[in-house]
């Protein structure tokens, strides 16, 4: 708006590769009030996804990158070519797209034989017009940097969360099977159903050799049911599908999305009885009007879970996103960092008025986050989430190498953060009286002291250390039960054991087996 209002530029383009980021975009022009209470579209003409080419006094186009290609690169011969000048600024969103793994390609308007095949033509497209190009992304990859030169502006996810802007995560929750830790094996001379896709038929084979299947091929080389419901029925015991907060589930492909949407609705019955329809749905470029799915995903109650393979893996904002559930592996380090920040996204009262969206988590069970962890730029600021207040505050005073100092403080502004998304009014007015600052301010005030005032701010207040370290239960609706009960059993419990010797005996088989 500012560049175009100072007529620095005559009209813009403005480059998605998807329907649903290109909407978005356009619901954000709609929506954000500039200048008297205008949107930018009730000032300038823009042209939405769809429109061939701008009008005389266009400023504004948003299009894809698929369309544009077509229309730079093969012409009909009724509407011609583009001319150079028909944009003097580009901006391309996501301008990292074009790497292998992304499937969603097969959507497109245009089929590319490659990724070579595809950044070829989309360079070409760009090198076209006549025009500043300016490109957008969270996760630059190498042929990003061969098209747009290296980045001018850097903000990393860490800094975003210290600042306030994302949310942090907790350690992922590794969800682990006998099946996923040990593989699939066949012996020799076993006989193996196999599913032929096309004539949509099951075949009985005898294997000549051994077959084993490692985890990465299940659901993609190996349909395996019950690997799924094993990790189904372990996810509603940590989700609950009527409260607040959504989930966001990567499967293998489309018939392992079917699968899980199948399987997860029949283990959230076992364990909270009859659900919502619409709960659980499978948003995939396969589904039944996609970009409706997924607006109902975004601007709804529901579904609260969202089933999907890499539709909703890039640049879209669903803020109530609270689980990240990976079912499938990538060895794309910018696909996986794209698939964790669809859950950054700060909520404001997301649990009830003044308790926010505190933090994300990730169920992984695949293996995904340690086999990409030496790769992933976005590992959580706050590391260990049972650390207390008072122990990061004694290890900012005494620390006296600049970068341990500098880590630790911003785990400390991280923690605070989050606490400060569900604290009770009660809590708040009392935390405003002790440490002189509003709720709001807080966090942001003592980001400004730096490490080593705040180490000697909360010195001088041990009353407000001990304030945050209170722990806040949020209020839940509690039944009552009248039902009749009476005790089965009475066993000590040694961290999952019965007695001391399971233990033991426990921990040297695990010895034996693990001598390496």
């Amino acid at each position: 708006y500012r560049l175009l209002k100072a007529k620095r530029f005559r009209r813009a383009l403005f480059l998605v590769d998807r329907n649903t980021l290109g909407e978005q975009a356009l619901a954000t022009l709609k929506d954000v009030k500039l200048e008297n209470y205008q949107a930018f579209t009730d000032i300038y003409d823009v042209k939405e996804l769809g429109d061939l080419r701008p009008e005389k006094d266009t400023r504004l186009h948003v299009a894809t990158v698929q369309s544009i290609m077509q229309r730079v690169l093969y012409p009909s011969e009724d509407d011609g070519p583009l001319a150079i000048d028909t944009y003097d600024l580009i901006v391309i969103d996501e301008c990292h797209r074009g790497y292998t793994l992304d499937r969603d390609l097969s959507d497109n308007q245009l089929l590319f034989g490659s990724e070579e095949d595809y950044v070829s033509k989309y360079r070409r497209a760009l090198e076209h017009f006549d025009a500043v190009k300016i490109g957008l992304t969270a996760t630059p990859a190498l042929h990003t940097v061969e098209i747009f030169g290296k980045p001018v502006f850097t903000y990393t996810y860490q800094e975003a969360v210290v600042d306030g802007w994302l949310r942090d995560y907790e350690p992922p929750i590794k969800i682990t099977t006998k099946l996923g830790r040990d593989g699939i094996t066949w012996e020799a001379g076993s006989e193996i159903t196999v599913y032929k896709p096309r004539a949509q038929q099951l075949e009985l084979i005898t294997t000549p050799d051994e077959v084993h299947v490692e985890i990465e091929e299940f659901n993609k080389q190996v349909l395996t049911e019950n690997f799924n419901l094993a990790v189904c029925r372990e996810l509603v015991k940590h989700i609950d599908p009527h409260l607040p907060g959504k989930t966001l589930i990567f499967c293998v492909n489309d018939k392992h999305a079917d699968t899980v949407v199948k399987t997860l609705i029949q283990a959230f019955e076992e364990r909270y009885g009859e659900i919502e329809d619409d709960a659980v749905q499978k948003i995939t470029g396969a589904t039944d009007k996609p970009l409706q799915a997924f607006r109902r995903f975004q601007n709804e109650r529901l579904p609260s879970v969202a089933v999907t393979v890499d539709y909703l893996t890039t640049g879209i904002d669903v803020e109530e996103i609270v689980n990240l559930v990976f079912i499938r592996r990538v060895r794309s380090r910018i696909l996986f960092e794209q698939m964790i920040g669809r859950a950054t996204r700060n909520r404001e009262d997301l649990y009830g008025k003044g308790e926010h969206k505190e933090s994300f988590r990730i169920f992984d069970a695949v293996d995904v986050y340690s086999a990409l962890e030496d790769y992933n730029s976005m590992k959580p600021i706050v590391v260990e989430p049972n650390i207390t207040f008072e122990k990061l505050i004694q290890e900012l005073s005494k620390a006296s190498n600049e970068d341990y100092k500098k880590e630790v403080f911003e785990q400390l502004i991280a923690k605070l953060r989050k606490k400060l998304a569900r604290i009770s009014p009660s809590h708040g007015e009392a935390l405003e009286k002790l440490s002189g600052f509003s709720r709001s301010a807080f966090a942001g005030k003592l980001k400004d002291m730096g490490p080593h005032e705040a180490a000697l701010f909360f010195g001088d207040k041990p009353a407000l250390v001990e304030l945050l370290d209170e722990r806040i239960s949020r209020e839940t609706a509690v039944l009552v039960s009248e039902h009749e009960d009476e005790v089965v059993s009475v066993e000590q419990d040694w961290d999952g054991h019965k007695r001391p010797e399971d233990y033991l005996e426990g921990f040297a088989k695990y010895i034996e087996e693990n001598l390496n």
